[in-house]
């Protein structure tokens, strides 16, 4: 039980990644603000891992800063204060750079990084207004390192890693630490979405041989939330199967 009493909120916790993290920390023993735009979805993330209803899902769009600092201040009007974040929202599409259109290139950036951001600066907000030690948690990508993947998906998880670095130096005065996992190819509904040609193109690149699992990116930012990790600010995780390096 390494959150037992905590108070985490994580997003994109519909499915794939988000939904295993925020699965596996109500079991850790966190109470769990569980947003994602499908609310139905996000939904079902907690239903049967909320008996009591302690935790809570909502439909937010994290692209609107309104939308999620009234997420934030509900959370903290109901639970006091939110200990973990976990930034797990995210978005692709399979674009040539040449051919990336205007909106997709605004819709990938706005979901990835701005979204990101946003709920960035709110935990930071409701963090240091409460004096909580807390930690955040941004998802970023394995492609932010080695270029494999579309422009806009790239240069908005390489800015999460920039986001993170700068994040983590401002607030580790008030004890707030601040760490981004980098996936590698995992199987999400996301990469389900992916031409089978490419899929096993992007699995021989993977020197362990396989795609990862929700549930293994989940035991690192369970690590990442946690006290096992209260030394360590500012860093970016690699969860790849050894195909980049930081």
């Amino acid at each position: 039980m390494k959150l037992n009493g905590k108070v985490a909120l994580v997003t994109g916790a519909g499915q794939g990644m988000g939904r295993s993290i925020a699965r596996l920390f109500v079991e850790e023993g966190a109470i769990v603000i569980a947003l994602d735009l499908n609310l139905e979805a996000v939904e079902e993330t907690i239903g049967a891992n909320n008996p009591e209803g302690t935790s809570m899902a909502r439909s937010v769009n994290v692209t609107d800063s309104a939308a999620v600092r009234a997420v934030f201040d509900e959370a903290v009007a109901r639970y006091g204060r939110i200990d973990v974040v976990v930034n797990s929202a995210g978005i692709g599409s399979l674009d040539t750079l040449a051919e990336t259109p205007d909106e997709n290139w605004a819709r990938v950036i706005g979901v990835n990084l701005t979204g990101t951001f946003y709920c960035v600066r709110e935990a930071v907000r409701t963090m240091q207004a409460s004096a909580t030690r807390g930690s955040v948690i941004n998802i970023s990508s394995s492609s932010a390192l080695n270029g494999e993947g579309p422009s806009h998906y790239c240069a908005s998880k390489a800015g999460v890693m920039g986001l993170t670095r700068s994040a983590a130096r401002e607030v580790a005065a008030s004890g707030i630490r601040v760490n981004t996992i980098l996936p590698g190819p995992t199987r999400t509904p996301m990469m389900a979405g992916i031409p089978d040609e490419w899929a096993d193109a992007i699995v021989k690149a993977v020197p362990l041989g396989r795609m990862g699992e929700p549930e293994e990116i989940a035991r690192v930012a369970l690590f990442l939330a946690s006290e096992d990790s209260s030394f360590m600010t500012g860093q970016n995780v690699a969860v790849n199967g050894g195909m980049a390096f930081v």
